[in-house]
């Protein structure tokens, strides 16, 4: 019997797993709620640098054919699945593990987790996982083999959660630039079926019945960081935690993220104006971007009809090993659509 640490577990049986443009969703989908998304499989970058000084500035270990770009794509790193087969999706995972510290037939993250185990030397020890970015979104995934550490971190995000203390920072890309430079977006939400597919709604003035039948009041922080060309780079930080709650708060501020093809049908325009459509008669559809947009990304319109989401999960708080440890920071480098979408609009992190 080797050293165990003060979870029960060995020393190096938490393992933090990088998959900076896992967004598409297939791979991520089941993991997250048991969604399934489009056809895209996303991988982490050699090189990216999008973030400040931290703990733990995160990179892929070692190298793999996965991560090269390829010729001059108007979404660099994105992969097609039908380009994969189990093994090589394991090598993709494989590969983007970055931090070592202590359904079926479908190719997910989920389905591919026994044999990412083995291929990492954790044997019969099961990876779960911990915590991901949400559906569509990009960035960190969390994985553990013990589970008494996956049960005190998750009770860490529980407890960090209620006590208002985000642990969790995304970065986006907005179509429009939010009327304030930094706040909060408060609204209540719930999930409604509609045409076949469960929509995310905002209700006003929920009242305690709603409550009870699943309306949650949510909160996000944002700051903008960065305006050009009509656009924005923000910073959003939950405070609350609900299915697309980010997508559906930028939508609420008139600025949807750019590739959000369900939730930006909801902002109409007239005149030069933008204004929110009634929800529950607004059918998803591709996001519309103007013609001087379009230029500027260097897309044609069937182009950006494929525009992956830009929401990423960049950076990650978590607790020390010990409770006299610092806290732990992660930081996720941008997708390579990404970097390449701030580039094209002049978008500068500061």
């Amino acid at each position: 019997m080797g050293e165990r640490g003060r979870d029960g577990c060995p020393p190096g049986h938490m393992r933090t797993t990088l998959a900076p443009e896992m967004g598409g969703c297939r791979v991520l989908g089941q993991v997250l709620g048991g969604w399934r998304r489009g056809p895209r499989v996303h991988v982490a970058p050699e090189t990216a640098g999008f973030g400040t000084k931290a703990r733990h500035q995160l990179q892929p270990r070692g190298s793999s054919k996965w991560f090269r770009p390829v010729g001059n794509q108007p979404f660099p790193g994105l992969l097609r699945p039908e380009s994969l087969s189990r093994e090589e999706l394991v090598d993709v995972l494989k590969v983007a593990v970055v931090d070592q510290k202590g359904k079926p037939g479908e190719l997910t993250l989920l389905s591919v987790l026994p044999e990412l185990s083995q291929s990492l030397g954790l044997g019969e020890k099961e990876l779960q996982v911990v915590r991901a970015s949400g559906k569509e979104t990009s960035g960190l995934v969390l994985l553990s083999s013990c589970p008494q550490t996956a049960s005190r971190l998750q009770k860490f995000f529980t407890h960090s959660q209620r006590a208002g203390r985000p642990t969790a920072t995304y970065c986006a890309v907005t179509d429009g630039i939010p009327a304030t430079s930094e706040g909060k977006i408060r609204a209540a939400l719930k999930l409604e079926h509609m045409d076949g597919v469960n929509l995310v709604v905002p209700v006003k003035s929920p009242s305690r019945k709603d409550i009870l039948e699943g309306v949650k009041k949510t909160i996000s922080h944002f700051r903008v960081v960065a305006t050009s060309s009509g656009c924005a780079l923000v910073q959003l930080q939950p405070l609350t935690v609900f299915p697309s709650q980010l997508p559906v708060h930028m939508v609420l501020e008139l600025c949807p993220v750019l590739g959000d093809h369900t939730y930006s049908a909801r902002v109409g325009t007239v005149l030069g104006q933008r204004f929110l459509l009634p929800a529950e008669s607004t059918k998803p559809r591709r996001q519309v971007l103007d013609e001087a947009l379009l230029r500027r990304l260097r897309l044609t319109p069937s182009q950006a009809a494929q525009l992956p989401l830009h929401l990423h999960l960049h950076r990650l708080h978590l607790p020390g090993t010990r409770p006299q440890d610092a806290p732990i920071e992660l930081l996720a480098p941008l997708p390579s659509y990404f970097s390449r979408t701030l580039q094209c609009l002049g978008l500068h992190y500061q």
